[in-house]
C-alpha cells in the first residue's frame, strides 16, 4: 500500500516538473545525528540510543517557466536518499526513498524541504523474534521528511554546505499492527554540489495577476484502504469513507474547505466483538455500530497540479468510543483535469494513525 503511495507521488512530481527544460542541479550529502522523541509512551522502552545517519539528494532547480514556480519563489525539485541507524537492534535500520521539494527564504540562504516516500526496515515486528518493536509492523514503512537548512551553494567553485535541523517519522499508516511509529529529531551538516549549463540561467519574474475569481466548487469524494486493530491477529480489514464538502478558492495558492464524511470502518466492527468478549469489564456490549460520521474544516496549497491537504474534524455520530471524537487528515491531491482529481491521505487521532486512505472524487 505505501509502495502504491510512493509511485503515485513520484508520478505526480514528475509531471509537475517534467516541462522544466534547464541542467542546472545540485546534490547534496548530509550527516545527521539526533534523538528519537518520545511522542507516545508505548515506545518509551525504545528510546535507548542516539540514531544517526546521512541524507543524499538530488536536486534540479527551477527558474519560472511555469507559474507555480514563480509562485514558490523558484523551488527546486528532486529525489533522496535516507538511511537511519537508531543503534538499538530491536528497531532495526531503515533505508528510504523519497520525492522531495525545496522552497527557499530569506534571500535564498535559508531552504525547507518536505520529502515523502517509503522506506524498509530490517527487523520490524514479530510475535516470536522480536515481539519489542512494537513502533513497525511490517518491513515497508511510509516515511515523511522535513529538513530546515542554512545554505550556501557555491562557495569554493562548485562545492557548497549546508547545515540545520531535520524531522525523520517512520510509520506504516496501520496497515500491519502494531504501528506506534517514530520521529527523529536531528541535526545535520552537509556538502553540496553544483552542476550548471555554461550560460547561466536567470529567473522569470513575469507579472502575475494577483486574484483567481472562482465561485463555491461542490466536491465528492470516495476514499478507501486496508487498516488493523491495535489488538493484535484480528486480521486487516477493508474500510471506505465516503466525503462532501464545499470549498472556495481564495488565491493560487490556497483553497478553504467545509464538508463531512462518512466512515464505514469493519476494523472496529472486530475489535468491538473482541472487547465484549475477552475484556467483559471494558464495558463494550458488542452491539456498538462500528460507523461514524465527521465533519471537518480543511485547507488546500495548491502546487501546479499537485495540492496539499490538511484537515480538522469532529465526530457528530460516534457511538463507539476509539482515539477521541477529534481527527485529522493531511496527504497529496493531484488534479488530472479541473474536475477529476486522486489523492493519498493519512487520517489520524493526533500522532495515532487510523490509516492511509485512497480516494477519487470530482469538483463541480
Amino acid at each position: 500500500m505505501s509502495r502504491i503511495a510512493l509511485l503515485l507521488f513520484f508520478f505526480t512530481t514528475s509531471i509537475v516538473v517534467s516541462q522544466e527544460k534547464n541542467n542546472d542541479f545540485f546534490i547534496d550529502a548530509n550527516y545527521f545525528y539526533g534523538t528519537i522523541l518520545r511522542h507516545n509512551k508505548d515506545i518509551s522502552h525504545l528510546v535507548k540510543a542516539h540514531p544517526d545517519g546521512f541524507i543524499l539528494g538530488f536536486n534540479r532547480k527551477t527558474y519560472g517557466t511555469q507559474r507555480w514556480q514563480q509562485e514558490y519563489n523558484y523551488p527546486d525539485w528532486g529525489f533522496s536518499f535516507v538511511h537511519q541507524n537508531p543503534h538499538y537492534d530491536v528497531l532495526g535500520k531503515n533505508y528510504g526513498l523519497y520525492g522531495h521539494f525545496n522552497f527557499y527564504f530569506l534571500k535564498r540562504n535559508v531552504f525547507f524541504r518536505i520529502g515523502q516516500g517509503i522506506a524498509h526496515n530490517t527487523n520490524p515486528f514479530d510475535l516470536e523474534t522480536n515481539f519489542k518493536n512494537n513502533a513497525y509492523g511490517s518491513h515497508f514503512l511510509s516515511s515523511t521528511y522535513l529538513m530546515l537548512n542554512y545554505n550556501r551553494q557555491n562557495l569554493f567553485k562548485n562545492f557548497g554546505v549546508q547545515a540545520g535541523i531535520a524531522l525523520v517519522h517512520y510509520s506504516n499508516g496501520n496497515f500491519t499492527a502494531p504501528n506506534s511509529s517514530t520521529n527523529a529529531f536531528t541535526l545535520n551538516v552537509g556538502v553540496q554540489y553544483s552542476v550548471a549549463d555554461e550560460k547561466v540561467s536567470e529567473y522569470i519574474a513575469d507579472s502575475l495577476p494577483k486574484k483567481i475569481s472562482e465561485p463555491i466548487k461542490f466536491n465528492f469524494v470516495l476514499r478507501g484502504g486496508l487498516n488493523e486493530s491495535d489488538y493484535l491477529n484480528l486480521g486487516q480489514h477493508p474500510f471506505f469513507v465516503v466525503s462532501a464538502f464545499a470549498d472556495k478558492r481564495l488565491s493560487y495558492k490556497s483553497t478553504l474547505q467545509l464538508g463531512a464524511d462518512f466512515f464505514y470502518l469493519p476494523f472496529l466492527k472486530k475489535e468491538i466483538e473482541y472487547l465484549s468478549i475477552a475484556f467483559p469489564s471494558a464495558g463494550v456490549e458488542g452491539d456498538e455500530d462500528f460507523k461514524r460520521v465527521g465533519i471537518f474544516a480543511g485547507h488546500e496549497l495548491r502546487i501546479n497540479k499537485l495540492a496539499v491537504v490538511s484537515q480538522a474534524g469532529y465526530y457528530v455520530y460516534y457511538p463507539y468510543d476509539f482515539e477521541g471524537r477529534t481527527y485529522f487528515r493531511v496527504g497529496l491531491k493531484y488534479y488530472a483535469t479541473d474536475k477529476l482529481f486522486g489523492a493519498i491521505t493519512l487520517k489520524s487521532h493526533g500522532a495515532k494513525v487510523e490509516g492511509v486512505e485512497f480516494g477519487v472524487g470530482i469538483r463541480i
